[in-house]
């Protein structure tokens, strides 16, 4: 017992951290608001006014005593009922407003804090996660909050203006009310903590299956051709039954929560028209006055049950905020801290005693590479997969920063440079092209190239070997590619990604295995492409086909994170080492 009150302490300061800052984030349209609230007010305002019009209607209208009443009253409840909607109207929009510019904007923080997460992030393999967040959790906490906001505000004013009625009709009823009532509330309270662990549990099943869904979207041709039917099945049916579980556990606690607080309620009221009835028969209270008070009690049920079930969205808003706020607090990246390179940048690029270790790795990745590339030269890493070659490239740009050792660009140390111009003096291309859902000319132009001319991306294309077959199509450099480009051939998507590169003109280049997903003649194509946006740049190249590399500067053989040799391929021959082994193993096959 005390651990589990150790605990379930923490739970409350994060709940009200929570709540203020879901609060800050509505505050912010607190004019609409207020205007909201006001309208709620005024359509609370009516329905005492409803109960009210009983007692004159029959004490003094049925009877006789004033006959216009027969008339008038009913006619004011009409009145009453259209200004009450065209109230609602008005405080339900501007909920409405207020919810939608609350997402609009909380999906934009989530968005710039998503392109802002480190490289070691994404890797975690999340994506499910990270989606969810974006399609289910924001929208939660928006239109969550419009509802709890809706409820709490306007049924509260319509609980307390109907026990206003109630005390002025018997001031002694009104206080059997007063009485039982928060035996309702903390009987509310017992199951809201319940509620909000269902409903953390829930959101991680909806990010699981989002993430099944995914990879049976990206993945389906594998799915076709292995025959994964029954695997991919099996895995969805899990993660559907999960879900189906949480939700049911959360119906069942949302579902037994109201016939025990109403049965409470129901007490209350057996109580009050028991005391009301003997009222009536001693005479204190008129037929008027009874019916006026039952009128008010019969209609403080409905808005008590809504109050009530909030809890229930309540915990599903706060469990989902915890998840987005989680994401809008992650620290990311800062693009801008840091040096400027002095000048134009030359390409001369120093790796001295670098080591890295990954996070729970037994051994290290790369340890003590001490390396340098001249501006302009070529630089080719080969070796076995798993051997650090893209774990050393992947530094360059820095999204795997070293453990120890210095990387240095003209002599700069590049942990001191901004990201942004250090990553503004490098391109890429690599075996998995990354394109947009977009045109030609977007792809070709993206990012902070965007300003660039048609005929600058007519030369990017030209020189890419790829302008042809663009002008070919009948739009043009403005045909849509499609998603990640998936109406071009391997070969035209790997020229694209050249053309975006030969347009960035950096002057470090990566080439990441840029030809080894290709066949022969799509090869020497894209080949002929690569030597022109090599020349005039450094190069680091890797490469598992050793024709590709050939004619590089210098080749370096990496094994087990550490260099085995290096030279040309001339000179790494006629050692016959682990250089020469490969070339062989290769060219017998």
């Amino acid at each position: 017992m005390k651990q589990s009150k150790r605990d379930s302490a923490p739970e409350h300061p994060l709940k009200n951290v929570v709540w203020g800052r879901i609060y800050e984030r509505v505050g912010q349209y607190w004019k609409a608001l207020a205007v909201a609230i006001f309208f709620m007010a005024l359509a609370a305002a009516t329905q005492p006014t409803l109960a009210l019009a009983m007692k004159p209607l029959l004490d003094e209208g049925i009877t006789g005593a004033k006959p216009d009443y027969v008339w008038q009253v009913p006619l004011a409840i009409i009145v009453l009922i259209f200004f009450r909607g065209v109230c609602t109207f008005f405080s339900d929009y501007l909920l409405a407003w207020v919810a939608n510019n609350v997402l609009l904007k909380l999906r934009a923080d989530m968005f710039t804090r998503l392109l802002a997460m480190p490289d070691s992030e994404y890797k975690k393999g999340d994506s499910g996660r990270l989606l969810n967040r974006f399609t289910v959790d924001a929208q939660n906490i928006a239109f969550a909050a419009n509802s709890v906001m809706t409820v709490l505000v306007r049924e509260s004013l319509v609980v307390l203006s109907l026990l206003g009625v109630l005390f002025y009709m018997s001031w002694q009823l009104a206080l059997i009310i007063l009485v039982i009532m928060p035996a309702s509330v903390f009987v509310s309270r017992i199951f809201m903590k319940r509620l909000r662990r269902i409903n953390r549990e829930t959101i991680a099943t909806n990010a699981q299956m989002t993430e099944v869904v995914n990879e049976g979207i990206s993945g389906q041709r594998v799915i076709k051709l292995f025959d994964g039917y029954g695997y991919e099945n099996e895995r969805f049916q899990y993660v559907n039954g999960r879900q189906r579980r949480h939700q049911m556990r959360a119906a069942i606690a949302d579902a037994a929560l109201r016939p025990i607080a109403q049965m409470i309620i129901a007490f209350a009221v057996a109580i009050t028209i028991g005391v009301a009835l003997h009222e009536a028969d001693s005479g204190v209270l008129t037929v008027g006055s009874f019916a006026a008070f039952m009128a008010a009690l019969a209609q403080i049920f409905d808005p008590v049950r809504r109050l009530t079930n909030v809890v229930g969205h309540m915990q599903k808003m706060l469990a989902s905020a915890e998840s987005v706020f989680d994401l809008v607090d992650h620290a990311g990246e800062d693009h801008d801290r840091g040096k400027q390179f002095a000048g134009k940048v030359k390409g001369k690029i120093e790796f001295d005693q670098v080591s890295h270790r990954f996070t729970d790795a037994e051994r290290d990745t790369l340890s003590n590479i001490s390396l340098t590339v001249e501006p302009g030269q070529v630089l080719a890493l080969v070796g076995r997969s798993g051997s650090g070659k893209t774990t050393l490239v992947n530094m360059l740009p820095r999204f795997v920063d070293p453990g120890q050792g210095q990387i240095r660009i003209d002599g700069q140390d590049i942990a001191e440079v901004s990201l942004r111009n250090l990553r503004s003096q490098l391109s890429l291309v690599s075996q998995d092209v990354v394109l947009f859902n977009g045109t030609i000319a977007a792809n070709v132009g993206y990012g902070t190239l965007g300003n660039a001319s048609e005929q600058q991306i007519r030369d990017a294309l030209a020189a890419a070997n790829l302008l042809s077959f663009v002008e070919s199509l009948p739009n043009g450099l403005y045909t849509e590619v499609g998603e990640n480009a998936t109406r071009l051939s391997g070969g035209q998507r790997q020229r694209l990604a050249i053309a975006r590169a030969l347009i960035k003109d950096a002057p470090i280049l990566i080439l990441d295995e840029a030809t080894s997903a290709l066949d022969n003649e799509s090869e020497r194509q894209v080949q002929a492409s690569l030597e022109t946006l090599m020349k005039g740049r450094t190069t680091l190249v890797i490469a598992h086909r050793l024709s590709t590399v050939q004619n590089a500067h210098r080749i370096v053989v990496l094994d087990d994170g550490e260099i085995l040799e290096t030279g040309s391929h001339s000179e790494l021959l006629e050692k016959d080492g682990a250089y020469a082994a490969l070339y062989k193993m290769q060219f017998r096959k």
